[in-house]
């Protein structure tokens, strides 16, 4: 899925000058993409027995592999716009079945387990970035979707025998999960990743092209190699910090650092300034995942990996709409925009924290609610 979903970023550039597509262009393609990813998340949510399901794990896998081989075939923008659509719906149905699974099937293992599970996503975009930047001085943005498409089909022989998650068993009306009081919080933190998914997005989606527009073209396929490689271990540090932390709290700290690394190469240019943007972007964006997900489930909410997806994935395709027309004056306005709205995703983080102390939810331990006697504080 981290192949799949986001290959499309370092290849992009060579889009631009070898295929002739334009920023308008690119930013729609990017746009029917997140739009695939919320149909993907929203049929999660209206049919939950395909979240279980291993026939439509595989066909989305099958499906995501094949719109990667299929994108050098035409030069047509529809073309690339439909096939860029059914690889969002084929990610997004991916994420979630591979989440739920996580968190149904790890319940009683180390926080940081999981984490790392989601630290493939990093694997699969350092990967992608890797194989462009080996390919784009012999070979053409053609050759680079075909080698994305090789990977993907490796990596689908990998994850080929994931068990979905199981069907829930009855339950009676003792059972632990949060009280209804907490749920009105759990719409503060869908508002908090919503916005997060527009802010990130833009930075995921343009950030190789704003550092290619001022720096050497290798600099930008490689911030993309190291934005892959900081997104491995993260997921498993924040996890792991979320158990003896506020995931509330530390999903503020988090949003406020992407911000800044979002914004970096838009105020200060250069080489370290992009290296240094890289690993904290990639240091956080899965982290933010990780511990909005694992937030949502210990809130108790019906389906809140679903709901939560589909609310980033609303994000996704405001966030290229959004700065479309900044993109004729270059991509650092941009940039600049999608840390401010990360900000304001910090600034909903933060009245969450405040809310579940203030109602003494812990927000903090293992990753499924658990039933615990008296008030117990946000740590």
């Amino acid at each position: 899925m981290g192949v799949g979903r986001f290959v499309y970023t370092p290849i992009l550039p060579l889009m631009h000058a070898q295929a002739g597509l334009s920023a308008g262009a690119g930013a729609q393609l990017a746009t029917a993409n997140y739009l695939g990813y919320l149909v993907g998340a929203l049929a999660g949510i209206l049919s939950p027995a395909l979240i279980r399901s291993p026939a439509v794990l595989r066909a989305s896998l099958i499906t995501l592999t094949g719109s990667l081989a299929a994108m050098p075939a035409t030069h047509s923008t529809a073309v690339w716009i439909t096939l860029r659509l059914a690889a969002g719906v084929a990610s997004a149905l991916i994420f979630v079945i591979a989440v739920s699974s996580l968190h149904s099937r790890l319940r009683e293992h180390p926080a940081h387990l999981p984490g790392w599970a989601f630290g493939g996503v990093g694997a699969g975009i350092a990967l992608s970035g890797l194989l462009v930047l080996v390919l784009r001085p012999v070979a053409d943005w053609r050759a680079a979707w075909w080698a994305s498409a090789a990977l993907t089909a490796l990596l689908t022989l990998g994850s080929w025998k994931l068990r979905p998650e199981p069907a829930p068993a009855p339950t009676n009306s003792q059972s632990g999960v949060a009280a209804p009081r907490t749920h009105h919080w759990f719409g503060v933190l869908l508002a908090s990743y919503t916005l997060e998914g527009i802010g990130y997005i833009v930075a995921g989606t343009f950030l190789v092209a704003a550092i290619e527009q001022s720096s050497p073209g290798w600099l930008g396929s490689g911030a993309w190699v190291l934005v892959g490689l900081a997104a491995v271990p993260s997921s498993a540090l924040w996890a792991w910090l979320g158990r003896r932390w506020s995931r509330p709290g530390l999903l503020l700290v988090a949003l406020v650092v992407q911000a800044v690394g979002i914004a970096l190469p838009a105020l200060v240019g250069g080489v370290p300034a992009a290296l240094v943007s890289a690993v904290l972007f990639g240091a956080t964006f899965i982290g933010v995942s990780t511990l909005a997900l694992a937030a949502g489930a210990r809130l108790g909410f019906p389906r809140s990996v679903a709901l939560l997806t589909a609310g980033y994935s609303v994000g996704q395709i405001l966030g290229p709409l959004a700065v479309t027309p900044l993109l004729r004056h270059g991509y650092h306005q941009a940039l600049l925009l999608a840390a401010a709205v990360v900000l304001a995703s910090a600034a909903a983080a933060a009245v969450l924290r405040i809310g579940l102390r203030d109602t003494g939810v812990r927000a903090s331990g293992p990753w499924l609610p658990s039933r615990r006697r008296g008030r117990a504080g946000v740590r």
